[in-house]
């Protein structure tokens, strides 16, 4: 049974998630809220001091109880008799673990310190763009005291752990009419003894900040508009950013393979248009969340807006290899012996002037949550240049954030990706039957998904079902016309940064004899199946080569292309077709390493929607039973005598995609439960 929640605790959560789900006031899984109130101590029986305060990683926005770390007060702070020093605070992050009170909940952060030391019952540790642009300020000191009179404390810049906890605790003590502080390169904290003072004060202090930077700020703090940078018009922001987006997702793939995301908000395009973007882009972003997630600067094309496509690519080419020069130097200036490995040198934030801003990520939500910081980097650059000169915190204090033993050892907690992570998926008819059977199990797998469909509501049904838009999209194509096919590649690179593997499985089939075979039946199945595979794969090919990083086409063929059945004409002959396209596309896709594989199914009878729309009751005439039972007939006459299901196709397509077969390409697998007639030979 689950013991009801802690007044105080519940009134944490509903302060949380008021506060988390304002983007003023702090980004996505940053700052951390706490309460201190009696508890239960289930050994004594009576009440002990408690600490409740968000767990490592959490959201502020979305927070349960379990992503409470709960703590012994009086322990926490009996840390402070053995506490060995600056030096070595990182030792105290596991002695945390032998204050928690009971299983505590979720593991506590690096802030844990901060929350228990300061005297007060409720904190909050926030960072609203408006607190870190007066914290990043040059004169931040002193423009603090200008904001806030002697209501806010200032607090210089120090990496976040234990001596930071003990500072802020000085700094309120000695300022008892304060109410919260601001932290250099950080951004504040603010306190109350009740949840809803707490949330009083770092509102006021966050709106009061956004009162004074707009009052005091100058005009145009980001300077007069650069020739050549301004924004091109949507459609052509759109156009040149999906011909961009492949190859930079390649370029910021070079270590390892990353998921993109790509935003052309009016503040991006505004900073891009202005004469100081690339000297604010070269000081890199300041607040430790900030820097963790986009590096510690963002690459910068350096070539006006319109400029051709094909100059745009070699420019970014050679911008990427000085990229890469660049922060190996930065690493190997600052490691010392001790210090993690470099975990790569591609950047995590590309700028395209006049275009907008490209982010990337381990998968979809890292990619938008880095483009969602640097946006705040920005607001946070304006806010400081328009009442001082953005100053961050020094590159050394960067790097010994970013490759801080700590952080390295959240990385190794991460569990182990899925075999099909980082990839992106664009699957046609995949609105219902076997295509939403196999982004079904894509997206299981870890893929991103493109629902690419006739039918729009069934696809974005489909979409919506695998998660929304971090996983997948869905996408309205009729994969006759090569526009439709062009703009769902379109969609595919500007959701994801890129396509790595496509399934043609988009079909129609229409059962009759020879003589009854119309042209226009003819014509529909080649259409959509042969000419349709054609294109979409022609197109897919453009994507993957530009990104030069392989990929997988697969095609949905059948048994049929092999098995000669009855009254079946059309629909077999654009099967054969298909097939022999993989053959082909992989003899000539082999050397950017694309591999060309196809499945073989038949009869996959429920949840079909081919047989669904006419075909099952077609087929069931031909062989004189009754449509309900063709799924069965279907099985008797296999070796296995099994149905086969949507889901065994997919589970071949994830076969030929998960890693296992790199080394296959040509291949038909026949998934029909042992059909003789249509053995491969």
């Amino acid at each position: 049974m689950t013991s009801p929640t802690h007044a105080e605790v519940a009134a944490l959560l509903e302060r949380a998630h008021r506060i988390g789900s304002d983007p003023r006031n702090t980004n996505y899984a940053g700052g951390n809220t706490s309460v201190k109130a009696a508890g239960h101590d289930p050994v004594t029986g009576g009440e002990t001091e408690l600490l409740w305060v968000k767990g490592s990683g959490g959201d502020l926005g979305t927070l349960k109880e379990e992503g409470l770390a709960v703590l012994r007060l009086d322990r926490v702070r009996a840390l402070k008799e053995v506490y060995p020093g600056v030096e070595h605070e990182d030792e105290m992050v596991a002695a945390f673990d032998y204050c928690l009170h009971g299983k505590g909940g979720a593991a506590p952060s690096i802030d844990t310190a901060m929350h228990a030391l300061v005297e007060a019952a409720h904190v909050d540790h926030l960072h609203p763009d408006s607190g870190i642009a007066l914290a990043c300020a040059a004169d931040g000191e002193k423009l603090t005291a200008e904001c806030f009179g002697d209501k806010v404390a200032w607090v210089g810049w120090r990496r976040p752990g234990f001596q930071l906890g003990l500072d802020i605790a000085a700094v309120k003590e000695a300022h008892p009419q304060a109410v919260g502080v601001v932290l250099g390169g950080h951004g504040i904290t603010a306190w109350g003894e009740t949840s809803d003072e707490c949330e009083r004060n770092a509102l006021w202090m966050i709106r009061t900040a956004e009162t004074f930077l707009a009052e005091r700020g100058r005009p145009e703090p980001f300077g007069a508009v650069l020739p050549g940078r301004t924004a091109l018009s949507g459609p052509e922001r759109r156009e040149r950013a999906a011909a961009l987006a492949p190859v930079i997702r390649g370029l910021a793939s070079t270590d390892r393979p990353q998921v993109g995301h790509f935003t052309d908000a009016e503040p991006v395009l505004d900073f891009l248009s202005r004469t100081e973007h690339p000297r604010l882009a070269a000081l890199g972003t300041s607040c430790p969340d900030h820097f963790l997630r986009t590096k510690v600067s963002p690459l910068v094309l350096d070539l006006p807006a319109d400029a051709p496509v094909a100059e745009a690519v070699e420019r970014l080419k050679t911008l990427h290899a000085e990229y890469r020069e660049a922060y190996r130097a930065y690493y190997e200036r600052h490691a010392v012996p001790g210090s993690p490995g470099m975990r790569g040198a591609d950047p995590a934030i590309v700028l395209v002037p006049g275009v907008g801003m490209f982010s990337f990520g381990k998968d979809k939500q890292t990619a938008r949550v880095a483009g969602e910081f640097y946006l705040n980097a920005i607001n946070v650059m304006r806010g400081a240049e328009a009442v001082s000169t953005y100053a961050p915190i020094e590159e050394s204090e960067k790097f010994r954030i970013e490759y801080w033993e700590l952080e390295e050892a959240k990385l190794r907690r991460m569990p182990k990706a899925k075999p099909l992570a980082t990839r992106v998926a664009l699957v046609t008819g995949a609105g219902s039957g076997i295509g939403r059977a196999i982004a079904h199990r894509l997206v299981a797998e870890g893929a991103c998904v493109v629902v690419a469909d006739l039918n729009a509501e069934n696809a974005a049904a489909v979409a919506e079902d695998l998660g929304g838009p971090d996983r997948a999209v869905a996408v309205t194509v009729d994969v006759t016309s090569e526009e439709q096919i062009a703009e769902a590649f379109r969609a595919a690179v500007l959701a994801f940064g890129g396509v790595d593997l496509v399934v043609n499985n988009a079909g129609i089939s229409i059962s009759k004899p020879l003589l009854e075979t119309t042209a226009r039946d003819w014509d529909l199945q080649h259409d959509i199946m042969a000419r349709g595979s054609f294109l979409v794969a022609r197109e897919a090919a453009r994507v993957m080569q530009a990104q030069k990083l392989g990929g997988d086409i697969i095609y949905i063929a059948s048994k049929n292309a092999v098995f000669a059945g009855p009254n079946n004409i059309a629909y077999s002959a654009t099967k054969a077709d298909q097939a022999h396209q993989v053959r082909l596309l992989a003899a000539e896709l082999g050397e950017h390493g694309i591999r060309v594989n196809g499945i073989n199914p038949d009869g996959v009878v429920r949840g079909s929607g081919i047989f669904a729309a006419g075909w099952g009751a077609q087929r069931a005439a031909t062989y004189g039973i009754e449509e309900e039972k063709l799924g069965e007939f279907y099985a008797q006459r296999t070796l296995l005598k099994r149905e086969v299901l949507p889901e065994h196709v997919a589970n071949a397509v994830f076969a030929l995609t998960g890693g296992d077969l790199t080394h296959t390409t040509g291949l038909h697998v026949p998934v029909d439960a042992g059909v003789a007639a249509a053995f491969l030979r």
